[in-house]
This record gives structure tokens, C-alpha cells and sequence, in this order.
């Protein structure tokens, strides 16, 4: 069975908490196939609640990489296991299935995308030979999955032909695109304490500017297009600046914030062991 050890780099650098900022942008990439998009609208809770969503959808990633070979394990086959009740009928009359090969290991691709691109725009930007390991490390992950050899490109350059092609041939602006894009762009609010609940509507406008741009800006020109997203010159200066900012703090960064994965995993023990977790994009409806 596959592990994953702390000296690889996917221990090492997919618990970086920059790396949570291109989780709207890996969930755009899922949601823009057509299968995904489906399930996601007809099965996900994502809508109403956001937040619970992204914890179990870190519950998911934190265990296969930083839990123990057979807690990802079990993992793995508990994500599988969920999906085979995730059916229906696309918008355009054609039926799916969320364990639909193309789909279900372009889920766990998105994320491995995700990533590199955080921290090629936020944070520590990985060498090429950083890259492949990543990659290959992270079609390893894909086994625990049921995710076959045979289903994703082997070598980052392989990776990369892969992405530009569902890109430009199979991606599409799906009911669920806008319904994520509505969600990032005004957030719900989280579960917080009374002393804190006064604060979100201060913070909901700045929180939702910051998602949506740094979202949008991840984007491929060609799905920002697709989707109807505007993008200027000024939109992108303002990223670039947020970029170097967040790079330049890289030093000054606690170990506990460059690698988050195994104080999260301490965090979420009760609620993982409950399994209250659900993968990727789509979970069963309550």
C-alpha cells in the first residue's frame, strides 16, 4: 500500500498554509468537468455549508498524506465506497457517475495542481525535479483511492499536457461553477463564538475580495473567459503584490504554519475517527 514520509516532499510542502489559498481555484478546476459539476449541484452540502466542507475536504487530504499508511488506507476506501451512490442525470441528458475514471482522478489531479500553483504564486516555488516528485508521489496517493495507474499521465510534463487539455477540450461553465463563485465571493458565516460573531460581517467583504481574487487569478485565462470572470491589469498587479508579500514572509513563517498537516490532523481527531469526512468536491446529501 502506498505511504507517504515525512522526508518527501508532499509531507513536507502540502501542509503549507498558503497552500489553502488556491483551494477555491482546485475546486473551480473539479467542478468545471461536467460529471463533477452534476454531482457536485445535485449531491454536495458545499452551499450551505461552506465551511464544513472545506474541513472535511481537509480531513480527506491531511490523512492520506500525514496519517498513518493504514489510516489513509482506510481513508481511501471510505471516499471510494460514498462516491458509488453519487448518480444521476447531466443538464444535458447524459448520465454519470462520480466513479467515472476521467472524473474521479481528475478530483485528486486538482489538487496536486493546486499545490504547485499556491506555491508558485504565494509561497516556496518547487524546482523542476521537486515537480515530478510531487507528481509521482501524488499518483501513489491516487492508488489508496482506487485510482488506477492508467488513469493520470506519468511525469510532470505529462501532467502538465494533461491539465492544458482538459483545459482547452473538457472543462465547461457549469451550474456549479457559478454556484461556487457566488459562495467565495459571499462567504456564509462559520460557526463562531458569541464574542466572535460580531466581527464577520467586518470581516465578510475584505475575506470575500481576497478569495476572489486570488481565485480568479490562479484561473487560466481561458476559463476566466469561459466563466464570464473579469480580470484587469489591476487585478493582477495586486495579486503579484500579495504574492511577494507572502513570499518574502517565508523565513519568519513557524514551522507549525509551514507545515500545518499533522497539528490539523491532532485538531480533527474526533471528528475523523467519527467519519465525518467527505472527499474532493462531492459528499452524500444530508
Amino acid at each position: 500500500m502506498p505511504g507517504i514520509h515525512s522526508r518527501t516532499i508532499t509531507w513536507r510542502r502540502a501542509g503549507d498554509a498558503r497552500v489553502l489559498i488556491a483551494a477555491g481555484y482546485a475546486l473551480l478546476l473539479q467542478v468545471s468537468h461536467p460529471t463533477v459539476g452534476a454531482g457536485v449541484s445535485e449531491h454536495s452540502q458545499f452551499q450551505r455549508d461552506p465551511w464544513g466542507r472545506l474541513l472535511r475536504t481537509l480531513d480527506y487530504a491531511c490523512t492520506i498524506v500525514y496519517a498513518s499508511p493504514r489510516a489513509a488506507g482506510e481513508m481511501g476506501g471510505r471516499i471510494r465506497s460514498f462516491h458509488k451512490q453519487i448518480k444521476g442525470t447531466r443538464p444535458d441528458g447524459v448520465r454519470y457517475h462520480a466513479l467515472e475514471p476521467a472524473a474521479y482522478a481528475w478530483v485528486h489531479a486538482t489538487l496536486a495542481e493546486g499545490i504547485v500553483a499556491a506555491h508558485e504564486r504565494f509561497g516556496r516555488p518547487f524546482s523542476d525535479e521537486q515537480r515530478e516528485q510531487l507528481w509521482a508521489e501524488w499518483r501513489s496517493l491516487g492508488r489508496l483511492l482506487g485510482i488506477r495507474d492508467g488513469d493520470l499521465p506519468e511525469g510532470w510534463q505529462g501532467f502538465r499536457g494533461y491539465v492544458a487539455g482538459m483545459v482547452g477540450r473538457e472543462l465547461q461553465h457549469t451550474a456549479a461553477v457559478d454556484e461556487v463563485l457566488t459562495a467565495l465571493a459571499r462567504p456564509a458565516p462559520p460557526a463562531l463564538s458569541t464574542l466572535y460573531r460580531p466581527l464577520w460581517p467586518v470581516v465578510r467583504m475584505p475575506l470575500g475580495h481576497f478569495v476572489g481574487l486570488t481565485t480568479t487569478g490562479l484561473l487560466p485565462p481561458a476559463l476566466r473567459a469561459r466563466f464570464g470572470l473579469d480580470w484587469t491589469r489591476a487585478n493582477e498587479l495586486e495579486l503579484r503584490a500579495l504574492g511577494a508579500g507572502l513570499r518574502t514572509v517565508t523565513p519568519l513563517m513557524p514551522r507549525s504554519l509551514r507545515n500545518t498537516g499533522p497539528g490539523y490532523l491532532r485538531w480533527r481527531r474526533e471528528a475523523i475517527a467519527r467519519g465525518d469526512v467527505a472527499s474532493g468536491t462531492l459528499e452524500p446529501s444530508a
